[in-house]
């Protein structure tokens, strides 16, 4: 008897090593270790102190970093730092090696010549760069190695951009690919894209390229850098760093660099005439003013302004970031095709300079699909995934219709107006609606449209991120309201919940609806998973609804909403068929409590998770107290304090966790809850979770009548840690009254250490507590301030 083959697709890392302890490399490796790789970083021995001094270093200041590079900050210690005088040897039993050091060919060469003989036969090897030649680079491995290696490009920052460009050489193995790209789909949630071996690949080449033309046409219009980002952001379906902001973040240094890049390798493009940093981006970059690294680029804070620099004067002014009102008007037409048509007949210098940006980046885009990706879809999605745009340049051309704008382009192009005189290839204007359609997205190399990737683990996305056009089915509708609706996807049995309200908040139709549905459930279905079909999964309880009964004087309905808010966490807890919570993005307040009384959590690694209710003036009364005090008298009967000392301060303060990894560390998650790396697989898993339960025979737990609690002894002792607060004023009066009530509900009330108390008793003083805090005029306007400005009121 044959033991069964590995499938082909699957690669196993159990253990990982990053060369190159630079920015980007330092955090490929937290994000190894995030996923649960063990993971060496090297670098060049130091020459004083500790050998490994520079990787040392690199990884004490991942935990400084902002947006945090590491999902929890107490796993930093597992990242083994290393050098390379002394710690080639970890090399012979890592699975995979990236490296990532400086962007030099022969510093790259040298380095794969000194690894080559101590990995181990069947280690991948991969290279971070950002745009040199994978093939090159592959002439400096032994041959035999060269089937194992290709490009990995991350995209910066590495835990947060979705995207990674996989290159392959002309030799590398089929098999090695497929495994690479399941792993950096499944195990670090990333988004895919297979670029060409060319200079920069596929989102560097257009994206610069985008940044490049909107550059010259900022000069060409006479327009000031902040007039510019106010085009080039939001309003157009682009993050809010927009252009010269994004150069400022980006570095100037850098994008200097990358445009010299583009220089130097792309000779014979018909636009190299523009790879060319223009005077006033040299010009800051000689004064040292290089974005925010340095304090001052195209912006700097003067005090508490923000002012950019003016070309004409030399010198920086406030900051007016405005589109003229004839262009706001435009951009806010909802069909594209007439927002297209009037940008291009305006007379507006800021019209004139979009429909010019896009013209050109169009023009460009068509241009070099051939070359430099198998199909319009990877050149989308590398710009949405790696830029954050909303839709591709295909995408948004296609949306404004493909045939119109296309004569635009092929009439500007003739006039002399494009950047380029190079010609629209032939099968733009071959009669084409577009370039993505029901049969696939178009392969300018091949000729012919191509479906998506039949690569197993897209199995795992039952909702992937949808080209322009795509549908996927919604389901069968089993039973809904106005807050909910339940629905099955295929026949395995499981039922999903998904909100109808605005942010997924937490309504009368939503609690009701969630209540009706388990019962539809328990009759029909084996499982339940509530699944938002968009982030957030819940921001929490509708508070217009609240502040309306509470200014009306209408208490007891107000207590009612409360009460029927626990008696749906309880519902959630006590369904006779497993309840699976899905959570991605935000699960505030109410959010989280649904998720604390599931049967179990299946959570996305950027899951922010908190109990806020402290931040407008409330405390959590939808059941979370109630199951903190149950969770910590389980890990601890004897003293259940112990186990309440962290997770007060996180409600008390409002905590919301940085990552699913982080809420397991405030206890807002348990230890058997499941963190999944691809936001786009939380379902497929969830719904594998709760049909695990199913068939295990799941039963509810029963109602808890002997919970230990710490007692007054236990709210006596958190009172103290609060006065010290109040005294150094970092609480006001308010906030220790809500602490106080926190405490006393955590700790079972006003009662001995040790005495036991049911379910009940703590759903109670919950309630007492919240609706009294309601009452209070300090709360009111906390509340109403919050729904007015969307922050916290300290009074």
């Amino acid at each position: 008897m044959t033991a069964p083959s590995t499938p082909k697709a699957a690669l196993r890392i159990r253990k990982a090593a990053v060369l190159g302890a630079g920015v980007m490399g330092a955090q490929i490796a937290a994000h190894l270790t995030n996923a649960g790789v063990e993971t060496v970083l090297f670098d060049l021995a130091a020459k004083d102190g500790p050998k490994s001094g520079i990787a040392l270093k690199a990884i004490a200041n991942l935990q400084k970093l902002s947006p945090a590079p590491l999902a929890d900050k107490t796993i930093a210690g597992a990242i083994i730092p290393a050098n390379y005088d002394e710690d080639l040897e970890h090399l012979k039993d890592v699975d995979l090696v990236i490296e990532a050091i400086a962007e030099r060919m022969d510093w790259k060469l040298d380095l794969y010549k000194k690894i080559a003989t101590h990995l181990s036969p069947t280690a991948v090897i991969a290279s971070n760069t950002s745009g040199l030649s994978i093939n090159g680079l592959a002439e400096a491995l032994p041959e035999e190695m060269r089937h194992r290696f290709s490009g990995v490009h991350f995209f910066n920052p590495p835990r947060y951009m979705h995207l990674v460009e996989l290159i392959p050489t002309k030799l590398t193995d089929k098999n090695v690919l497929e495994g690479l790209e399941a792993f950096l789909t499944t195990a670090l949630g990333k988004g895919v894209v297979y670029a060409k071996d060319t200079p920069n690949f596929i989102g560097n080449r257009i994206g610069v390229f985008s940044m490049l033309a909107t550059m010259h046409h900022t000069q060409q219009f006479g327009l000031g850098f902040d007039v510019v980002d106010a085009l080039t952001g939001p309003a157009v379906g682009r993050p809010k760093s927009a252009t010269y902001r994004t150069a400022d973040v980006v570095g100037l240094d850098t994008m200097a660099h990358v445009i010299k890049t583009m220089a130097d390798t792309l000779a014979d493009d018909p636009w190299h005439e523009y790879f060319k940093a223009p005077v006033w981006l040299s010009a800051l970059i000689e004064k040292g003013a290089l974005g925010q690294k340095t304090g001052a680029g195209f912006y700097r804070k003067a005090g508490k302004d923000i002012v950019v620099i003016d070309v004409a004067k030399q010198d920086y002014r406030p900051s007016e970031q405005k589109a003229s009102d004839e262009v706001s008007a435009i951009l806010a037409i909802k069909d594209p095709a007439e927002k297209f048509g009037k940008l291009r007949a305006s007379n507006d210098p800021q019209a004139q300079f979009l429909w010019a940006t896009f013209r050109d980046l169009f023009h460009y885009t068509a241009y070099h699909l051939a070359d430099i990706a198998d199909t319009a879809r990877d050149v989308d999605f590398a710009i949405r995934w790696g830029y954050g745009w909303k839709l591709g340049p295909f995408e948004t051309w296609q949306a404004a219709g493909w045939q119109q704008v296309a004569g635009w382009i092929a009439e500007d192009i003739a006039a002399g107006k494009a950047m380029s005189k190079a010609p629209l290839p032939a099968w733009v204007t071959d009669g084409r609606n577009g370039v993505h359609g029901k049969d696939g997205s178009w392969s300018a190399a091949e000729g012919k449209n191509k479906p998506r990737s039949q690569h197993p683990v897209y199995q795992r996305q039952l909702f992937p991120d949808p080209i322009l056009g795509e549908k996927f089915d919604q389901g069968t509708t089993v039973w809904e309201n106005d807050g909910v609706r339940l629905w099955t996807l295929g026949d395995d049995g499981v039922g999903i919940i998904s909100f109808k309200t605005k942010m997924n908040t937490v309504n009368d139709f939503v609690l009701d609806g969630v209540q009706q549905a388990i019962d539809v459930a328990e009759q029909q279905l084996k499982a339940v998973v509530i699944w938002q079909t968009g982030e957030p999964f819940s921001a929490g309880a509708d508070l217009k609804g609240a502040l309306g009964l509470l200014q009306a004087g209408k208490f007891d309905d107000f207590e009612k909403m409360v009460a029927n808010f626990q008696a749906t966490s309880m519902r959630i807890k006590h369904s006779l068929v497993p309840v699976v919570s899905a959570v991605r993005g935000l699960a505030l307040g109410g959010g989280c409590e649904f998720q604390m009384h599931s049967a179990r959590t299946v959570a996305a690694l950027e899951s922010y998770i908190g109990l806020v209710e402290a931040g407008v003036g409330l405390l959590p009364a939808g059941g979370g107290l109630h199951e903190l005090a149950i969770r910590a008298a389980k890990a601890n009967p004897e003293d259940p304090f112990e186990a309440l000392k962290k997770v007060f301060e996180t409600v008390a303060m409002a905590k919301v966790s940085g990552s699913a990894l982080e809420a397991k560390q405030l206890g807002l998650l348990r230890d058997s809850d499941v963190v999944v790396f691809n936001a786009y697989e939380l379902l497929y898993v969830a719904k594998k979770v709760a049909l695990s339960l199913a068939e295990s025979g799941w039963r509810p737990p029963m109602m808890a009548r002997t919970i230990p609690v710490a007692g007054d002894v236990g709210t006596a002792t958190f009172q103290a840690s609060l006065a010290n607060l109040a005294e150094g004023y970092f609480a006001s009066p308010h906030d220790v009254a809500i602490a106080t009530r926190i405490a006393d509900t955590l700790c079972g009330g006003k009662i001995e250490r040790g005495s036991q108390v049911d379910e009940e008793w703590l759903l109670a003083l919950e309630r007492k507590h919240f609706v009294e805090l309601a009452k209070t005029e300090k709360t009111q306007a906390r509340i109403a301030h919050t729904m007015t400005t969307g922050k916290p009121l300290r009074n």
